[in-house]
């Protein structure tokens, strides 16, 4: 690892950064930067950096918005997990100069994030165990009529969906793109942005798209304790009010994953929990042609969609949504917001 760690903690406002040598001296003064400056703290870093001593960027794991852009950029990005560190504030990861410090006495304990891998990068057996024992979960909220997958396989219909923003560059972009072909989608946004960007998401919802909600930092569930989360649900209710006027009815949880708290929190959110049923995995970057071919090869009547168009660099997705629009609407599949889809037959036991 290298001989310079910069941990990164995320707040109400922003990133904290604090940067400490091998020595635990600070590199650099303490600095804080807007969640709408992502670009500016990248450029620190790489400044900070050199061929001979790179800087190792230190994350918790309730903080799923840097790996994205960082790791896209050439940085070296490390996961600290929960047993590893103190206890987290409700609200908010654990402070920054505890994080650069478990990076440089203890390097052994942290994942080194990857791009294929993403934020759970070196937890996926973990993630596959989450899903399993949220089950009894999943069913609960589909007998109570809070969860939603796909709509009915008999109408031509698909939901197109965007996550992790809205991004200062991309989140236009897509519009752009969605109004030139006169189609609506379904944006969830991440509350870190959107507190950040309100005139974004206000764009979002004055264009007839619909404004879901996605966390706050975008964490693993199974890392929050229920009071954590569902500070993370208000929150980030309460950025989309702010700038639209309504706060979503839609919750969609961070990788997809659960957690047995979810149940208990949703009880105070009158929101359906909105998974989707085709991943365009466009995260990985495979390409504008894989992505809009995955797409197509899966997408049907009634499908939701999986995309990204924040916390990274999300080009790739931007390039390959014309072909997907134009690809589904040659096959007859109109592209609607998740809330104009007609929910599937019930299925009776």
């Amino acid at each position: 690892m290298s001989a310079r760690y910069a941990g990164i903690a995320w707040t109400g406002a922003g990133y904290e950064v604090e940067v400490l040598d091998g020595a635990g001296r600070r590199a650099t003064e303490p600095s804080r930067w807007g969640a709408a400056a992502v670009t500016e703290l990248i450029s620190l870093i790489r400044d900070l950096s050199s061929d001979d001593e790179p800087v190792a960027v230190v994350l918790d794991s309730t903080n799923g918005l840097l790996d994205g852009p960082m790791t896209a950029a050439g940085l070296e990005v490390y996961r600290a997990d929960p047993w590893v560190l103190p206890p987290r504030p409700r609200f908010g990861s654990v402070p920054a100069a505890r994080l650069a410090e478990q990076a440089r006495t203890a390097p052994d304990t942290l994942a080194r994030v990857t791009a294929e891998g993403g934020s759970l990068t070196g937890r996926a057996d973990e993630f596959h165990e989450v899903v399993r024992r949220s089950e009894p979960t999943r069913a609960a909220l589909v007998a109570a009529g809070r969860w939603f997958e796909h709509g009915r396989r008999d109408v031509p219909r698909v939901a197109l969906t965007f996550d992790d923003g809205p991004d200062p560059v991309h989140t236009r972009r897509v519009l752009e793109i969605l109004d030139r072909y006169g189609v609506r989608a379904t944006f969830f946004c991440v509350g870190h942005h959107a507190a950040a960007l309100p005139d974004e998401v206000r764009r979002i919802a004055d264009a007839g798209h619909e404004v879901g909600n996605h966390s706050w930092s975008h964490p693993f569930l199974a890392d929050l304790t229920a009071d954590q989360l569902r500070e993370q649900l208000d929150r980030t209710a309460e950025a989309v009010a702010r700038a639209t006027g309504t706060a979503p009815t839609r919750f969609r949880p961070p990788y997809g994953a659960l957690s047995p708290e979810v149940p208990a929190v949703l009880e105070d959110h009158p929101a359906t929990l909105t998974m989707f049923d085709v991943d365009s995995r466009d995260w990985t970057r495979p390409g504008p042609e894989r992505i809009a071919a995955t797409v197509l090869e899966s997408a049907g009547p009634g499908s939701v969609v999986l995309m990204h168009e924040g916390a990274g660099d999300r080009g790739q997705t931007v390039q390959a949504l014309p072909s997907i629009v134009e690809g589904l609407l040659d096959r007859g599949l109109e592209p609607v917001t998740v809330g104009e889809l007609d929910p599937p037959p019930v299925t009776r036991p």
